[in-house]
C-alpha cells in the first residue's frame, strides 16, 4: 500500500535524533519569520488548490511546538496503511508489559495470508516473529504481517489506547484486505491532526521506553515514500505511507538538523492517485524548505 507530520526481516539498530529545545540562535518570533511563515502558508494553499480532490494537512514546528499551517485537520479521512502507526505503538506497550514476545519465530499460518502490497503472501516456509512482521508491516506495508501484529494486540486494545492518548478519532476498524468490512464502511480513519500527533509520540518515544523507541525509529526510517523522495536523503526521516484507490496519505516527523517538524497529509476523492503523491510531495518539499531556512538562517535569515 500505498523534526516535520501530510507508508525483508531485519534486526535493526539505529542512531536517533532527540528531539531539541529551542536554542538561543533560533529564529525569535517577529516579523520577518512571520511574513515568512505567511508565505509558507500561501504556497501550501497553492498546492492544495491545484488538487482533483480534497486534502487535510497540518505542520508543525517541533521546536517551538507551534501548528504552522493546516486545513481540514481534525475531520476524518481514510488512513490506508497509516493506520499502522497506531499498530506499531500498541505493540511495543504490549512487549513492554510483557504480554507480547517479539523475538520469538512461529511459522507462517497460511489462513493468515490476504492480498494487496506486502511479501508475507509469496513465502511458503518462514517462520517469523512478531518483531519481523512489525518490520514487514512497517517497511512494506505487508498486509499479511499487519493481520498477524493486529490480531496478537487486539483491534479493541488499540483503539483503547488510542482514545487514552486522547486520538481518539484513529480508528482501527478493519483487518487489512477485509473486503466484508470495507462493503459495510468499517474503514479505517484518523484526522491529520492526530496521525500526525502519532507520528510525534514515536518520534519522542513519549509513553515508551527508549528501547522501544529505538525499534520504532530503526522501522520508520525505512519507509519509501513521497515525504522521503522530497527531503534530501542526508536528512532522516520517520515516515508511515498508506494508499487505496482514490487516497494517498502520509505522515512522518523531517529531523531538520535544528528546526525538526511534522508533517501529516490526507487526500481522498482524488481524480488520479498518482495527483495525491504529488501534493504530499510537494507539501513536503516546501516544509522542507521552511524550515531548513529557520534552522540555517538565524535571527535575520542570513545563511552561514
Amino acid at each position: 500500500m500505498r523534526p516535520f507530520i501530510i507508508s525483508a526481516v531485519l534486526v535493526l539498530s539505529v542512531c536517533t535524533v532527540a528531539p531539541r529545545a529551542q536554542s538561543p540562535a533560533s529564529p525569535k518570533a517577529g516579523a520577518l519569520q512571520s511574513d515568512l511563515a505567511a508565505q509558507f502558508v500561501r504556497t501550501l494553499d497553492r498546492i492544495a488548490a491545484s488538487l482533483d480532490g480534497v486534502v487535510g494537512y497540518i505542520v508543525t514546528d517541533l521546536t517551538t511546538q507551534e501548528r504552522v499551517a493546516a486545513r481540514l485537520e481534525r475531520e476524518v479521512f481514510p488512513t490506508a496503511s497509516a493506520i499502522k502507526l497506531s499498530v506499531l505503538y500498541e505493540l511495543l506497550k504490549q512487549f513492554e508489559a510483557g504480554t507480547v514476545a517479539l523475538d520469538a519465530p512461529a511459522p507462517i499460518n497460511r489462513a493468515q495470508l490476504v492480498g494487496g502490497t506486502g511479501v508475507l503472501q509469496h513465502l511458503t516456509t518462514a517462520s517469523l516473529s512478531l518483531r519481523d512482521h512489525a518490520t514487514l508491516m512497517m517497511m512494506v506495508s505487508d498486509n499479511s504481517s499487519t493481520n498477524v501484529v493486529i490480531q496478537s494486540v487486539g483491534m479493541d486494545k488499540v483503539n483503547a489506547r488510542m482514545t487514552a492518548l486522547g486520538l481518539g478519532d484513529i480508528r482501527l476498524r478493519r483487518l487489512m484486505m477485509d473486503a466484508a468490512a470495507v462493503k459495510r464502511g468499517d474503514e479505517n480513519v484518523a484526522s491529520a491532526q492526530s496521525l500526525a500527533k502519532m507520528a510525534e509520540l514515536l518520534w519522542r518515544g513519549e509513553g515508551l521506553k527508549p528501547e522501544s523507541r529505538d525499534i520504532a525509529l530503526g522501522m520508520l526510517k525505512l519507509v519509501s515514500g513521497s515525504i522521503r523522495q522530497a527531503v534530501p536523503s542526508r536528512v532522516p526521516v520517520y515516515s508511515k505511507t498508506g494508499s487505496l484507490d482514490g487516497v494517498r496519505t502520509e505522515a512522518a516527523v523531517v529531523a531538520v538538523d535544528g528546526r525538526p517538524f511534522s508533517l501529516a497529509v490526507m487526500t481522498t476523492y482524488l481524480g488520479q492517485d498518482t495527483e495525491g503523491g504529488r501534493v504530499i510531495r510537494e507539501m513536503t518539499e516546501a516544509a522542507y524548505s521552511h524550515f531548513d531556512r529557520l534552522a540555517t538562517g538565524g535571527v535575520y535569515g542570513r545563511k552561514p
